[in-house]
């Protein structure tokens, strides 16, 4: 897998931060293949358009020979969501995690 500048461009196209950044790019330039995790809360039966920009650019790197692990947690659905502006999401159970997150799989990758 060689890595090109362009290809380091693209995969930093829409990305606010890396934290390392240094180390990302010696990576990189190393021909490492990363390993991306990304984890979703399964707090909807759906992933909505939001999910859509990380999915692609998880993709992409995929495609890039990268590796990349897709976690569904279910801590913060099953405590509530304190996030919310103006109220928290509500606590849901277990079994009504595990229904939402089966979609999620086929919807993404």
């Amino acid at each position: 897998m060689l890595i090109m500048k362009s290809d380091i461009e693209i995969l930093l196209r829409g990305i606010e931060e890396i934290i390392p950044k240094e180390e990302f790019l010696a990576k990189l330039k190393k021909n490492k293949t990363l390993r991306i995790k990304v984890g979703f809360d399964p707090t909807a039966p759906d992933l909505h358009l939001g999910h859509t920009v990380i999915i692609n650019k998880m993709k992409l790197f995929q495609d890039m020979g990268h590796e990349v692990i897709f976690l569904i947690g279910d801590f913060t659905g099953s405590v509530g969501d304190p996030s919310g502006v103006n109220e928290t999401r509500p606590v849901l159970s277990k079994s009504d995690l595990k229904k939402n997150s089966k979609t999620y799989p086929k919807k993404s990758f």
